[in-house]
C-alpha cells in the first residue's frame, strides 16, 4: 500500500497538530467509502467468497484509498496525512494493541475437563461470561470462554444460535458495568465519569437485558435440544481445571494498564504530528510486552489444545484499520452537530428549546454504534450532550445512562458494532462451525434485540 506509506511519511513533516477534522462544510458523500466497505463485508463472503477470503485486506485498503486519495486531492496531501496519522496514532494503534494483548492472553488460558453442551450448561457459560465481562473486558471474557463453549457443543448439530447469544451477552451487554468492560465506558472514565458510576447507574438495565436474554436462550436451546435429540459423548468425565495459569497475572497487568491511563497523566509527546499522552504510549508498549510474555511463557501444547490461531486477530486488525479510516469523515460530520450534513439526525436528540431527549440519545447512539465503532460514537454523543461530566453524572444522569447503554448494548446489533463480535465469529468459523452472514446476524439482532431495546426504552428512558 505505497500511498499509505507516503501519507505516513508526509505526516512526519507536518507541524504538531491534535485538532480533529472540521466537517462543518463536508458532504455526506464522504461516507460512501465507509458504506462501500460495510457492503463488501456483508455481501462479498456470500457473492464472491473465494475472492474475499484471499483478498479482504486489499479490498479494505482499496476502500480506504477511495477516501484518502480524493481527500488529499481536495485538501492537500499534508492534511490527508495528518488525518490518517490522527486515526492511526490516536485511535487505531491503542485499540488494536489492547485487543492483541487480550486475544493472546485469553487464548493461553485453557479450561480442561468435561463440559457437555446441554441447555443448562450453555446457559451457565453465558451467564458466567456476562458476569465477568465487566471485570476483564468483553474481549477478555470472550477469548477465555469461546473455545470451551465450542468444545462443549462439538457433538451438537444445531448450535449457531448459541454463538449468536454469546456475542449478544458476553461480547457486548456483559461489559456495561465498569470502564474495564467496554471501550465506550473507558472513554467516559477518561473524560471524568467516576469509575463505579456505570455500576450504580446501569446495573438495572444490565440485569433486565441479561436475565431476559439468558431466559430466552435457555428456552430456545431447550427446544432445539428436544428437536435434535443429540447424543452426548460417552467419554469418562474429567474434572474442570485451568491450564496456562501464567496468563492470569498477565490479564491483571492488562487491567492495571487500562486503569493506569485514567489515573497517571505525565504529559504529552509528539508522534507523526499528533500530541499523544505519554501514558497511552506506555500502555501500547506494555500491551505488546504482555503479548510477547504470554506467547513465551505459555506452553505450546496449551495453545494447541485450545485451538489457538492468529487468523481471527489478523482479520480484525485488517478490517478495522479500514473501518477506522473510512468512518473518520462520518464521525467528523456527526461531531459538527447541527451545522454538519447530518444535522437533521443530530437535532433529534433534543427538543427545540434544547431539552435533551434520553430515548433519542439511546437509539441514535445505539444505532450508529451498530455500524460505527461504538467508542468514538459514544464520545460524539457525550460531547453533544454538553461534555460536562459533573452535569452528566448528576442532573443529566439519565442522558449519560442512555448514551452508555446505547453504545454498549447496541454494539451487538452487527458483527462490526464491537470488535469481539468479529473475533468470536472468526474463531467459531475456524473450528468449522457455520455462522450467520452479515445480514443474517443482523436479522437475529433485529428479531431478538430490537424488541428488548424497545422495552428498555419504555422502562428507563422515557423521561
Amino acid at each position: 500500500m505505497p500511498i499509505i506509506v507516503v501519507l505516513a511519511l508526509a505526516a512526519l513533516a507536518q507541524p504538531a497538530a491534535a485538532a480533529e477534522l472540521d466537517a462543518s462544510g463536508m458532504s455526506a458523500l464522504w461516507g460512501l467509502p465507509f458504506a462501500g466497505l460495510l457492503l463488501s463485508i456483508a455481501l462479498m463472503p456470500l457473492l464472491a467468497g473465494r475472492i474475499w477470503h484471499h483478498h479482504y485486506g486489499a479490498i479494505t485498503a482499496g476502500w480506504s484509498l477511495l477516501f484518502l486519495l480524493p481527500f488529499a486531492a481536495i485538501h492537500g496531501a499534508g492534511t490527508a496525512a495528518t488525518e490518517f496519522a490522527h486515526v492511526m496514532v490516536q485511535e487505531y494503534v491503542p485499540f488494536i494493541a489492547l485487543l492483541l494483548a487480550l486475544y493472546t492472553v485469553g487464548g493461553g488460558i485453557l479450561l480442561r475437563g468435561t463440559l457437555i453442551g446441554t441447555p443448562l450448561v450453555n446457559t451457565a457459560i453465558l451467564a458466567l461470561g456476562t458476569a465477568i465481562a465487566s471485570l476483564m473486558g468483553t474481549t477478555g471474557a470472550a477469548m477465555v470462554l469461546i473455545r470451551p463453549m465450542i468444545r462443549a457443543n462439538a457433538f451438537r448439530t444445531r448450535k449457531t444460535h448459541t454463538f449468536v447469544f454469546f456475542i449478544f451477552l458476553v461480547a457486548n451487554i456483559g461489559g456495561s458495568l465498569t470502564p474495564l468492560g467496554d471501550p465506550p465506558l473507558y472513554l467516559g472514565f477518561l473524560k471524568g465519569v467516576p469509575f463505579f458510576w456505570p455500576t450504580t447507574h446501569l446495573f438495572t438495565e444490565f440485569l433486565v437485558c441479561g436475565v431476559i436474554l439468558l431466559a430466552l436462550y435457555y428456552l430456545l436451546d431447550s427446544w432445539v435440544w428436544a428437536k435434535e435429540r443429540p447424543v452426548p459423548p460417552a467419554a469418562p468425565a474429567e474434572r474442570l481445571s485451568l491450564d496456562g495459569l501464567v496468563n492470569l497475572p498477565l490479564l491483571l497487568v492488562v487491567v492495571g494498564v487500562v486503569l493506569m491511563q485514567g489515573i497517571w497523566q505525565p504529559g504529552e509527546i509528539t508522534l507523526f504530528g499528533q500530541h499523544v499522552g505519554l501514558e497511552r504510549v506506555v500502555a501500547v508498549i506494555l500491551f505488546l510486552a504482555v503479548t510477547v510474555a504470554s506467547m513465551r511463557l505459555t506452553p505450546a501444547e496449551v495453545r494447541e489444545a485450545n485451538g489457538f490461531a492468529w487468523g481471527a486477530i489478523v482479520e480484525v486488525a485488517k478490517l478495522f484499520a479500514g473501518i477506522f479510516v473510512t468512518m473518520a469523515p462520518v464521525l467528523a460530520i456527526l461531531r459538527a452537530g447541527r451545522e454538519g450534513a447530518l444535522g437533521g439526525v443530530v437535532s433529534l436528540v433534543s427538543t427545540p428549546d434544547g431539552t435533551p431527549v434520553p430515548a433519542m440519545y439511546f437509539w441514535l447512539t445505539g444505532l450508529l454504534s451498530s455500524f460505527l465503532d461504538n467508542a468514538p460514537t459514544y464520545l460524539v454523543f457525550f460531547n453533544m450532550a454538553g461534555g460536562d461530566p459533573a452535569w452528566l453524572t448528576g442532573e443529566g444522569a439519565l442522558v449519560l445512562a442512555a448514551i452508555s447503554c446505547g453504545a454498549v448494548f447496541m454494539g451487538a446489533n452487527s458483527y462490526i458494532g464491537n470488535a469481539p463480535n468479529f473475533m468470536v465469529k472468526a474463531i467459531v468459523e475456524e473450528q468449522g462451525v457455520r455462522m450467520p452472514s452479515f445480514f443474517g446476524y443482523c436479522a437475529w439482532a433485529a428479531v431478538i434485540l430490537l424488541p428488548l431495546f424497545a422495552l428498555i426504552t419504555l422502562l428507563f428512558f422515557r423521561g
